[in-house]
């Protein structure tokens, strides 16, 4: 038997994945590889997971390492799509890939590595994780990746330090270029593959198309603040906040050429309500409630605190004040405006490169 430590590394067939189980080799660990999959419906042909599949067991072979399959898509069903539908039935624009990691990713899944015996399970994540041994248990820190433009941390917020403490991120030093390059120059098969993008079960299919698959349409009219009809819309939950195009009320003769935007979902009416202008009055915020909390310490670093926030992934961060309430939930008033505060996204907070966690829009200042 192996002294050395066991990594399960979870293989996407991506370049990333395949570049940390790698690098996890050239540092000396015993190294599996684990493919897992989440959506067993694909009629279609969008879903890339067979060929992902494929592609993983390539690489393994290329790396001297075996490869586990398993499935969770029964997991992944109840509690990450089952979520995604409620959410949108309420007229919010939810975020599957946070409650991904967390529920399977970092769930079900890193149980199931452990079972085989992993002492640390790995991903291609690009974040860092700075381990505190002293406690009991073990806990960790989650810290920014290296490379800004592909920092992954905002979706990690919600994964438990005690997952993160027997986690390891071998791209979180690195920038992508550096991890192309290194894949390249180790002839992996997937050295020149796209990154992903979007939700498997999703793929690259229309996102209307097959949203009505689960959910029925309820078109509605479109009108401006004041009341004023414009259209027809397709169903609330096709839109997002700040979302400019398909909106179809373009070249009106009653109206400037500005752009059309949506600011508010009126679900009571089922009505949809758009502004003229990027920076309309009405796409701005100046603060924010958000529940479904999770804070990677085990709380929040104080009932008040300032810190920065992203109320989106590729937002710069947003100086703010953060004041947690008594029924669980917290304010977040920013420094200045923000545009297009989207119900349903994540607001996740830091401290300098730390990552404190986060939580879920609920809702803006009231909309009048």
């Amino acid at each position: 038997m192996s002294a050395r430590p066991l990594v399960i590394v979870g293989m996407s067939g991506g370049v990333d994945s395949s570049v940390a189980a790698w690098l996890l080799l050239e540092q000396g660990y015993e190294v599996e590889g684990l493919f897992m999959s989440n959506w067993d419906e694909d009629e279609d042909g969008y879903c890339t997971a067979a060929q992902d599949f494929q592609d993983a067991r390539q690489v393994c072979e290329r790396l001297g390492i075996p490869l586990h399959k398993v499935s969770f898509a029964g997991e992944y069903r109840e509690r990450v799509f089952q979520y995604f539908l409620e959410e949108f039935r309420a007229g919010r624009t939810p975020n599957p890939d946070v409650l991904c990691n967390r529920e399977i990713k970092f769930g079900v899944c890193f149980d199931y590595a452990r079972r085989l015996g992993a002492d640390f399970v790995a991903t291609g994540h690009y974040a860092r994780i700075v381990r505190e041994p002293s406690t009991h248990p073990p806990t960790a820190r989650l810290l920014r990746g290296r490379d800004p433009q592909k920092d992954q941390s905002y979706f990690l917020h919600a994964v438990p330090a005690a997952a993160l403490a027997a986690t390891l991120f071998p791209l979180g030093d690195l920038h992508k270029g550096d991890v192309r390059r290194m894949a390249r120059e180790l002839a992996l098969p997937v050295f020149d593959k796209k990154d992903s993008t979007g939700i498997c079960f999703i793929g690259e299919r229309p996102f209307a198309e097959f949203l009505a698959r689960y959910l029925p349409a309820q078109p509605g009219d479109i009108e401006t603040p004041d009341g004023r009809r414009l259209g027809r819309h397709r169903g609330l939950m096709y839109y997002t906040i700040g979302q400019r195009q398909g909106l179809g009320i373009g070249g009106r003769p009653d109206a400037e050429e500005t752009p059309w935007y949506v600011a508010h979902k009126d679900l009571t009416r089922n009505v949809l309500i758009v502004v003229q202008g990027h920076d309309h009055p009405l796409l701005q915020r100046s603060e924010l409630i958000a529940t479904q909390l999770s804070w990677i310490a085990g709380a929040p670093p104080a009932t008040r605190f300032r810190c920065t926030t992203k109320i989106r992934y590729r937002q710069a961060d947003q100086a703010c004040e953060v004041t947690v309430l008594e029924d669980g939930r917290c304010r977040v008033r920013f420094d200045a405006p923000q545009r297009a505060v989207t119900p349903g996204q994540y607001a996740v907070f830091y401290q300098d490169e730390i990552c404190l966690g986060g939580g879920v829009i609920e809702q803006a200042p009231s909309y009048n």
